[in-house]
C-alpha cells in the first residue's frame, strides 16, 4: 500500500493518467501507470492492480470501436495470448522485484524508440498471415501475464503490417480485453490478488473508468499526433527512472 499522501496521489494520479490513454488509445493502462506506481507500490502489487485497472478501461474505451470488430482477424492472436498470458504470470514466481522494475522499465524505452524510429510500416511484415498472428498473440499475452501490457507488441505488429488507425484498434482492443480478462483470471486463482491490491484496485478503479470515458470522447477531437508525442514522453521518462534505480 501507498506509504504516505504523495505516494497516494501518485497513484491515484496515474490511474486517472492511465484510463484516459486508454480510452483514448485502446490501450496503455499498463504502459502509463506501471512506470509511476512501481515507485509508489510494491512491486509485486503492480501486475495485478494493472490488469484490473486495464480490464475496467477496456469495458468503457471497446465501446467506441465495437461496430468496426473484425472477429476473424483477432482470433489468431487472442489463440496465442492464451498461451501467452499463463507464462507470464508464472513468470513472476521467478522474478525478483528489482528485475521486474528494469525490464518494465527497458520495455517503455524500447516501445518508445521504436515509436519514434518512424517504422509504421513494413512489406515483410505485412506478408505475414494467421500464424504469425498467433505468435504475437503470444508474446503480447506473456506481457500481459507477466506486467499487464498485453497492448504494445500486437499494436505494433498492426502497424508495420500497415492499414487505418481503426482498424488496428478494432483487432488490437478487442485481444487486449481477452488477454487482460484471463490474466486477470490466471492471477486470481494464483493467489495474487491479495488484499492490498483490492484496496488499491478499490481506489483506482473509479478514477480509471473516469480516465477511460474522458479519453473516449476525446478520440476524434484531439490531434493524434500531440496526444502521442505527449504519451510517448511521459512513458520515456518512466522507463528511464525504472531503469536508473536498478542501474544505480
Amino acid at each position: 500500500m501507498p506509504a504516505d499522501g504523495l505516494s497516494w496521489a501518485l497513484v491515484l494520479g496515474a490511474a486517472l493518467a492511465a484510463g484516459f490513454t486508454s480510452g483514448f488509445a485502446g490501450f496503455g493502462t499498463g504502459l502509463v501507470a506501471s512506470g509511476l506506481w512501481f515507485h509508489a507500490l510494491p512491486a509485486g502489487a503492480v501486475p495485478p492492480l494493472v490488469v484490473l485497472t486495464s480490464v475496467a478501461a477496456q469495458l468503457v474505451g471497446i465501446a467506441s470501436v465495437r461496430r468496426s470488430f473484425d472477429w476473424w482477424r483477432v482470433r489468431p492472436f487472442v489463440a496465442g495470448g492464451a498461451v501467452g498470458v499463463p507464462l507470464g504470470v508464472a513468470a513472476l514466481q521467478a522474478v525478483s522485484p528489482a528485475v521486474l522494475r528494469a525490464s518494465v522499465g527497458m520495455f517503455l524505452l524500447a516501445y518508445v524508440l521504436i515509436q519514434f524510429s518512424g517504422a509504421m510500416r513494413s512489406a515483410w511484415v505485412s506478408r505475414r498471415g494467421a500464424a504469425a498472428d498467433s505468435l504475437v498473440g503470444v508474446a503480447g499475452g506473456f506481457l500481459g501475464g507477466f506486467a499487464g501490457l498485453s497492448g504494445p507488441l500486437p499494436l505494433v505488429w498492426l502497424q508495420l503490417k500497415g492499414g487505418a488507425a481503426d482498424a488496428q484498434r478494432a483487432i488490437y482492443q478487442p485481444f487486449n480485453l481477452c488477454a487482460l480478462t484471463l490474466a486477470a483470471a490466471v492471477m486470481a486463482i494464483g493467489g495474487r490478488m491479495n488484499a492490498d491490491v483490492l484496496v488499491a484496485a478499490a481506489a483506482c478503479l473509479p478514477l480509471t473508468l473516469l480516465g477511460a470515458w474522458l479519453g473516449v470522447r476525446s478520440y476524434r477531437g484531439v490531434a493524434e499526433r500531440t496526444f502521442r508525442l505527449a504519451v510517448l514522453a511521459l512513458l520515456f521518462v518512466s522507463g528511464m527512472i525504472l531503469v536508473a534505480r536498478f542501474v544505480i
